[in-house]
């Protein structure tokens, strides 16, 4: 128990640091930091989302509102400490998709287009319409590159997850990955609910403050800090944020990338 304390407490440090008051009054930048806002903020730069994301949005939405009805506002989560402290789970769990990833990547050259795509979703037997997957290619491939990169293909794949029914999903789940992957994606949808206080398939600002102050005193983050973290998610300044928004920034949070040179997206 003492050592998961110290370690949430470790994650959590760093997780909230910003900048560090230099003797003589002036910042200095935390290179934690500026690692990660120099990632997210080169997403900023697509915050215009086009129409074609908001037919996958509005599903998300009537699929997660239907689930928190179903879950009476019940969550394992009672803070923002409790999400930091599985990041490391998250990222080992995560990490099982990469084969998946390279065997849909058929020539090889870091992202898989929409011809590999189809392919990719048949070959898996996922019920999913053309015009679902263009949907699901066009709402995770944000770079517009038209090529799904490996963490824009764990959004895709937790998209697809979270749409399919569930004894449908379990059971594709299996194809992919061991039941520690279905968990984690179990997980981050609950930490998405657990943050979206009025059930409306989406996160507002106020929402978020509460979450990282109010549900839990002792581990209130500085205001500052709050405000960075919504802006990460905040793509296109609407004061509102999809569960699309949401994963791509909760999976540089978590780091997904970080030690995977291979597949480091270039935002």
């Amino acid at each position: 128990m003492l050592y998961k304390n110290l370690l949430a407490c470790k994650i959590f440090c760093i997780w909230n640091l910003e900048e560090e008051p230099r003797s003589n009054g002036s910042a200095q930048s935390c290179p934690v930091l500026k690692l990660l806002s120099n990632k997210v903020g080169n997403i900023l730069c697509f915050w215009n989302a086009p129409k074609k994301y908001r037919r996958i949005d509005a599903k998300l939405e009537t699929k997660l509102m239907e689930l928190k009805r179903s879950s009476s506002g019940q969550t394992n989560f009672r803070s923002i400490n409790s999400i930091i402290l599985k990041f490391p789970q998250y990222k080992e769990g995560l990490k099982e998709i990469k084969g998946v990833f390279e065997q849909c990547d058929e020539d090889s050259n870091g992202t898989i287009d929409r011809r590999e795509l189809k392919k990719c979703v048949k070959k898996l037997q996922f019920h999913v319409k053309d015009e679902e997957i263009d949907d699901l290619f066009d709402s995770c491939d944000v770079d517009e590159k038209d090529g799904i990169q490996f963490n824009e293909f764990i959004v895709l794949l937790c998209l697809v997850y979270l749409l399919m029914d569930s004894s449908s999903s379990s059971r594709n789940m299996s194809k992919i990955g061991t039941p520690e992957l279905e968990a984690t994606f179990n997980t981050i949808v609950e930490a998405f609910l657990f943050l979206d206080k009025n059930g409306d398939g989406k996160l507002h600002k106020k929402e978020v403050v509460k979450a990282l102050n109010d549900d839990c005193p002792s581990e209130k983050s500085p205001s500052h800090v709050t405000r960075i973290r919504f802006k990460e998610m905040d793509w296109d300044r609407s004061g509102k944020v999809s569960f699309r928004q949401f994963l791509f920034a909760f999976l540089d949070w978590v780091g997904v990338n970080t030690d995977d040179e291979n597949h480091t997206t270039e935002r």
